[in-house]
């Protein structure tokens, strides 16, 4: 028996080794991504030692009826027969126009899409929402869905099936499942450029800046900054259909490591909730680093070649240059103090946060806010322009302490922020023990796709 078992062995090494002489290069593809499981791939040796007494053998005989030819044939038929195709719904959709870039030529589904009041109000001149259709033959539709994310983390299902010769449509609601992935990358140009390159979403570059907006300006990023995040993934029968809200997020700029963490109170409603730095302290500073989202600093505050006057002077502000028509967005709360034309500001708004403290926003294209309005931290009070003595389009931003002027960035750095108190520190110094796990994994994504 045993002779019998290491002559088997014998033939399974030597077909082995004639698939690795004929397949190296797809073998060693599947070896290493066997290897990139973890844990999810393992591997069992046996012992083989030449004592057979430590070796319990017994031989089973049993017959298998396998299917006939004629019957798989059939089955894969079956399945070759529909042809799945997608895409994503247009501004400018027609029935006509998905269904030909889908590739479908069918009156009948053309009629039915027509006729069907779900489609029309949920899926026609909607934009990036998800369709998928199913057809016969490559040509005749025999099902259509659509889905997308609802305001309210819940994901809606339009399907139009086919039953016999005619069309019927349902549409749902179902909830989303989160899951969480981690990224991680390192700035040589730009926030942007560093997410693309990190394979990351947008809308999470973007959470990133506004959760750091306090500390961080993202206008000032040196090369070899980085960042790291832990983000939500929204998912709707087994696919990724979008993306949720930054879990945690570090940043590591100039030397200084920024940590953010949300949290919610467990007794508030759902999704509302805050950042917090790991030690309890809120993201929320009284001032934003930055009256603009995203663009680049033009002119510091420091001493210039003026572009008009052509003199040397004291640049009193921030310069941020930017396309006409961006939004710009006051730093803190507060009351618009001057909304108007003023000398070479131009289009100007002034606001007036505290009774010694004044901010400035000059050349705008057009002033969203008027004079006595209370406005809030981040509230857009008009758009980038190149009025008054501008030689193009940017974001002249000043800020005045009794009315001398101050480096923005130095005073929104030393804006005091509230701390966590409470019952509730507890909870969120456990989270915020398991976020820094979650961030120092999420570091090491790109520390191993650069090896």
């Amino acid at each position: 028996m045993i002779d019998r078992w290491f002559d088997t062995l014998d033939l399974i090494l030597t077909r082995s080794a004639e698939l690795v002489r004929q397949y190296p290069q797809r073998l060693a593809a599947i070896v290493a991504g066997l290897a990139l499981g973890g844990a999810g791939a393992t591997f069992a040796v046996a012992n083989l030692e030449s004592n057979d007494s430590r070796i319990s053998t017994r031989e089973v005989v049993e017959s298998v009826q396998s299917l006939a030819i004629g019957t798989q044939i059939e089955a894969l038929a079956e399945q070759a027969q529909y042809l799945y195709r997608s895409t994503q719904s247009r501004s400018g959709d027609s029935p006509e126009a998905l269904l030909k870039r889908l590739g479908l030529s069918d009156p009948d589904a053309l009629q039915a899409l027509r006729n069907d009041p779900l489609f029309q109000k949920e899926v026609l001149g909607r934009v990036g929402r998800s369709v998928v259709a199913q057809a016969q033959g490559g040509i005749h539709l025999t099902e259509m869905t659509a889905r997308w994310i609802n305001s309210d983390r819940t994901f809606a299902r339009w399907t139009l099936r086919k039953n016999g010769d005619t069309f019927g449509s349902t549409s749902e609601s179902v909830p989303l499942l989160a899951s969480t992935r981690l990224g991680s990358g390192v700035i040589s140009t730009s926030l942007f450029a560093a997410t693309d390159e990190a394979k990351l979403p947008d809308s999470v570059a973007i959470q990133m800046a506004e959760v750091f907006a306090g500390d961080v300006d993202f206008h000032r990023l040196q090369k070899g900054d980085r960042f790291s995040v832990v983000y939500e993934t929204l998912q709707g029968d087994g696919e990724v259909l979008g993306f949720g809200r930054v879990v945690s997020t570090e940043f590591v700029t100039g030397g200084k490591t920024f940590q953010a963490v949300w949290f919610s109170n467990p007794n508030d409603v759902a999704d509302k909730g805050a950042y917090y730095t790991p030690q309890g302290d809120s993201m929320r500073r009284a001032f934003l680093s930055s009256p603009m989202e995203f663009s680049r600093v033009t002119s510091g505050f420091a001493m210039r070649f003026h572009p008009i006057l052509q003199t040397w002077r004291a640049h009193l502000g921030v310069d941020y240059g930017a396309a006409v028509g961006t939004p710009a967005r006051t730093v803190a709360d507060g009351v618009v103090s001057f909304a108007g034309v003023q000398n070479g500001y131009g289009n100007v708004v002034f606001v007036q946060h505290n009774a010694s403290q004044t901010t400035v926003y000059a050349h705008l294209s057009k002033l969203l806010v008027h004079t006595g309005e209370k406005i809030g931290q981040g509230q857009t009070i008009g758009l980038v322009g190149a009025t008054g003595w501008a030689t193009g389009p940017h974001l002249h931003f000043e800020f005045r302490v009794n009315g001398v002027h101050q480096d923005p960035q130095k005073f929104a750095n030393n804006a005091p922020s509230a701390p966590m108190g409470g019952t509730l520190r507890a909870a969120f110094l456990e989270q915020a023990a398991s976020a820094r796990t979650q961030l120092a994994a999420a570091a090491l994504v790109n520390r191993a796709s650069a090896q």
